[in-house]
Parts: structure tokens; C-alpha cells; sequence
């Protein structure tokens, strides 16, 4: 019998303690979530040939889903709802479809579509042929989308049929059908389609707020890697198997495709409207009961601002969590949050590209206003200063992330900046005492004031605490005497004026004078994009 070298053997020695710790985690968060439980042989040989087929895609995970509950409602959308056995009939005949158009493994598809069953159906439909998804942003202009096309190297492009004209410019010589196309030919009952000869992947754009867009591409995660991932998200966040669960945040975009992806593989009931409304997103937390509620900040912020006997209106009890990320969660609407619907809010660092890092839990959020919380299961976190060194505990340093879900690189060969394997996710934050981080703004939106480094955020979250402003963004701009100045750029609250001389005053007072604004510009709305980023580019 061959011999294991010494070197390789230490490694095992090391790692084994380890792995059967974090086996033992994953089983618990699996039983837990309601993952594991008891399945009939037949339905489970169903799931066993869904998963062998597709991968551990959605495709696969919405097949699962029929095969283990096949009468549960899967998606609840403007127009009804429809089963898992449904979805998974409608997908292998949307399937068929595509595949007489000639889509085929390894093609790249784009999808423009507002949420909706159709966005998921053809989402499946794609992955079922083995095709590469690239997830076109529908806050996006004519340009940028046909910018995108030609970037990615899209073959074809299933979309809305609003979108068309803004598609026309890109499409030339592509092929092309709207959902209602895929909604006439996916009809009836359809066996299942022959097995590709690859998975395909996913390419989410990166939103474009300070420049071109950029594709972040992920194929199937498979092995302990795809495991990793799903067991850290719910380690983190409680979400539990068959409740339902409300998708507000676009699903094109990494966070709402998140909440899609682990809600089909938790077999829950996906409720989702082409655009959001505050008041209508409270209607259907009650109406499903749902445990769940997928944000990005802006969306917290519009719910807040209802009036609060549209809030009592309601009856959210149900509500056990509220998964926010996509962009940072100012303090003052978290602080509001707890206020009017309780400890219910779990807020999430990361990026298109290194997935996910840290979570700030609701006592995280108490504790530490302003936190995003710790390090997940699996990520590693690391602060750097310019030389590649780490910096020590409440020193402000670069943030660089790992995990079984990083991105290896952009779709046009590009990449962001690494340190050890680590990805930079382009913020600066600090570590406070007890380990948790605080992100202080975007290393390019620091500005350096007069010889002293100052961050916008921090003027920001000052701002929009003042009953007064209702929405405000800080950016630096050139300046002849300091190097650099603040710009504060407000929206005044409902039925406020905004006294510039006194925000002024404001800031001077509680954070000092390198920090006090040099202009405060009053807008009606601030310039955002669909996942409720400022476009700090436009303010500049």
C-alpha cells in the first residue's frame, strides 16, 4: 500500500478536527432549516435524477421541488400563483421552445424581465439546455443594455415586452423572444427534455454606479463548495423549509437571485410583483403570512415612510426576518426598522463579486448601530493597508474577502485587485473590539480634506438622522484651498424645508469642521438605480 507523505498527512491531521466540525455544523443547520427530513422513496428518487440531471442549479432545485411537493405553491405573482408542478411543466415546455429556436449548451442568454413567474420559468428553461443566463439590470438605458449584449457575447435574449425598444439597438442579429411569447409556446403538459451536455451558469452585472457595467460570472457551485455556501447563508440567516417568503428586491440582481435560489431549494412559496410597492409588499406578508422578506435598503426606507396607519393597517406578524443588503443600510433606518416591526432585520456585506462576508444579526444591530456584522461561516475577512499589511482592531483599512462563492474574474478578462487569494471589495471598514466590522464608505469616495482623510458616510448617516432630510448622498469634489471638499446633495422630507446654513452647523458641531459640507444642493429625488444605489457619478 502506497505511503501518505508526511507533509500531505499533517495537512489531514490538521484539517480533519476541522472538517468533521464544520460537518457537524452543516447537518444541524440542514435539520434546522427543515432540509433534511423525511422523504417518500419515490418522490426522493425524483429529487436524486433532478439534481444528477441539472446540477445544483435552479433548474434543479424547482425539478426537486416538484418531485418532493409537487401541489405547493411555488410562485405567487401579479397574475395568481402556480404549483411547482406547474412551473417545472411550463420550464421543459419553455425548454423545448428555446431549443427548436436553436438555444443550446454553452450558448449565453440574456434575460431582461421584472420579477414574475416568467422570469423564474425561463430562468429554468435556460438552465435546463444548459445555457449560461446573463442578467440584464432593467434599470438600465438603451446603450448600457446594448453595451452589455455585445460585451457578454449574448447569442439571444428572452425579455418583457416593455423593454423592446430600449433592446432594439443591441438585438440586431440575435435571437430574441418576450416572456408573452414564452407564455403561448409553454403551455400543456411536457415530459422532460434530454440532459445537456453541460450546466450552465449565471452572470450577474455588476450595477455600473461607477462606470461600465462588468459581467461576474458563476457556474454551478458543485461538491462542498455549493454545501459550504448554502449552510453558511442559512446558518446565518434562521429561513426555514416550506414558508413563504417575499422577494422584493429584483431578481436579476445577486441578492434577490440569492433569496430565489435558496427559497427553491427550501421549497417555499415565492411571492413577487413586477414593481415594488411599499404598501403592496406589506399587503402580501400578510395575505401569505410570509416568515421572510428579501430588501434592498431604499425598500426599508419606502415602507418606513408610509403613514403609520397604513403601517397598523397591516398585520406583519408573521414577519421573522428581513434580509437586507445590495447597498449600505443608513442607521437611522434600521434604528426605525426595530422600532415600528421589531428585531426582524439581518443585514448583509458583500458584492457581486466575492458573494457574501459578513451579517449583522438584530443584536448585532442594537449593540453596534451601524455595523454589518461579523465574518459569515466559511468567509474569510481580512483589513489591509496599502503595503498588504493587516491592521489591528478600530484601524481603518482596505477589505478583502474570500469564500467558496468569489468570483474568478470578470466575463471580459478583467479583475478586481487580490491579496493572498483574497477579493478586494473596493470598501474601506474597520474591526471593532468584539470583531465586528463597520464599513465606512468606498475607497474611491474617500477624499482627502486639507491633509486628513475624510468619508462621506459618515456625514451621511449624521444627515439623514435630522427629521428634516429625508434622503441625502455626500460626494467629494476638487477644491483650490483643501485639496478636496465635501458636496452634500439632500432631498427634503415630506412637507420640511431644508436650512443648508443649519445642516451646515450640524455637521461642524458633532463631527468637525473638515467634515462640514462646502455646498448643500436640495433635489426632488436623488439619481438611483434599480437596486435603490445612488449614482454618485451623476451627483459629481
Amino acid at each position: 500500500m502506497a505511503r501518505i507523505p508526511d507533509e500531505a498527512l499533517n495537512r489531514l491531521t490538521v484539517r480533519l478536527p476541522q472538517r468533521i466540525g464544520d460537518l457537524a455544523a452543516t447537518t444541524v443547520t440542514l435539520v434546522r432549516s427543515g432540509l433534511l427530513a423525511p422523504v417518500r422513496p419515490d418522490r426522493l428518487a425524483g429529487m436524486t435524477r433532478a439534481v444528477a440531471k441539472h446540477g445544483l442549479t435552479p433548474a434543479a432545485a424547482f425539478a426537486v421541488g416538484a418531485a418532493r411537493h409537487p401541489q405547493r405553491i411555488a410562485v405567487a405573482d401579479d397574475d395568481g400563483t402556480i404549483t411547482y408542478t406547474e412551473l417545472e411543466q411550463r420550464a421543459n415546455a419553455a425548454a423545448r421552445a428555446l431549443s427548436e429556436r436553436g438555444v443550446e449548451a454553452g450558448d449565453r442568454v440574456a434575460l431582461l424581465a421584472r420579477n414574475s413567474r416568467w422570469f423564474v420559468i425561463a430562468l429554468c428553461a435556460l438552465g435546463k439546455l444548459g445555457a449560461t443566463v446573463v442578467h440584464l439590470n432593467t434599470g438600465f438605458a438603451g446603450p448600457a443594455l446594448a453595451q452589455a449584449l455585445n460585451d457578454e457575447n449574448v447569442r439571444g435574449v428572452v425579455y418583457d415586452a416593455e423593454f423592446a425598444d430600449l433592446l432594439a439597438e443591441g438585438m440586431r442579429g440575435r435571437l430574441s423572444l418576450t416572456t408573452d411569447e414564452l407564455a403561448k409556446v409553454a403551455r400543456g403538459t411536457v415530459g422532460s427534455v434530454p440532459r445537456a451536455s453541460s450546466h450552465g451558469g449565471q452572470v450577474i452585472l455588476t450595477s455600473g454606479t461607477t462606470g461600465r457595467a462588468k459581467g461576474a460570472e458563476r457556474t454551478a457551485p458543485g461538491g462542498l463548495g455549493g454545501l459550504e455556501t448554502l449552510t453558511a447563508l442559512l446558518g446565518a440567516i434562521p429561513l426555514r423549509a416550506g414558508e413563504p417568503t417575499v422577494i422584493a428586491a429584483p431578481m436579476f440582481h445577486t441578492w434577490g437571485f440569492a433569496h430565489l435560489t435558496l427559497g427553491s431549494l427550501l421549497g417555499s412559496t415565492l411571492v413577487v410583483r413586477r414593481k415594488f410597492n411599499p404598501e403592496q409588499t406589506l399587503a402580501d406578508i400578510e395575505t401569505h403570512r410570509a416568515t421572510a422578506l428579501a430588501v434592498v435598503p431604499v425598500m426599508l426606507q419606502r415602507i418606513l415612510d408610509l403613514p403609520k396607519n397604513v403601517h397598523s393597517k397591516y398585520d406583519v406578524a408573521s414577519l421573522r426576518v428581513v434580509a437586507c443588503s445590495g447597498s449600505a443600510l443608513p442607521v437611522e433606518v434600521a434604528r426605525r426598522w426595530t422600532e415600528v416591526f421589531g428585531d426582524t432585520l439581518y443585514n448583509l456585506y458583500g458584492s457581486t463579486e466575492v458573494a457574501y462576508a459578513t451579517l449583522a444579526k438584530p443584536e448585532d444591530l442594537r449593540a453596534a448601530p451601524g455595523t454589518v456584522g461579523r465574518p459569515m461561516r466559511g468567509a474569510i475577512v481580512m483589513l489591509l493597508d496599502e503595503k498588504g499589511h493587516r491592521v489591528p482592531a478600530g484601524e481603518v483599512g482596505r477589505i478583502f474577502v474570500g469564500n467558496p462563492m468569489s468570483f474568478e474574474g470578470y466575463t471580459s478578462g478583467g479583475d478586481k485587485e487580490r491579496q493572498d487569494g483574497l477579493v478586494a471589495t473596493g470598501d474601506i471598514g474597520r474591526f471593532d473590539e468584539e470583531g465586528r466590522l463597520f464599513v465606512e464608505g468606498r475607497d474611491d469616495d474617500m477624499i482627502v480634506s486639507g491633509g486628513e482623510n475624510v468619508f462621506p458616510g459618515q456625514v451621511e448617516e449624521l444627515l439623514l438622522a435630522r427629521p428634516e432630510v429625508g434622503d441625502v448622498a455626500v460626494v467629494g469634489v476638487p477644491d483650490d484651498e483643501f485639496g478636496a471638499r465635501l458636496v452634500a446633495h439632500v432631498v427634503a422630507a415630506d412637507g420640511n424645508a431644508i436650512d443648508e446654513e443649519a445642516l451646515r452647523a450640524h455637521v461642524k458641531d458633532n463631527l468637525g469642521r473638515i467634515y462640514v459640507p462646502r455646498d448643500v444642493v436640495v433635489h426632488d429625488e436623488l439619481p438611483r438605480n434599480a437596486t435603490g444605489k445612488v449614482l454618485k457619478r451623476e451627483l459629481r
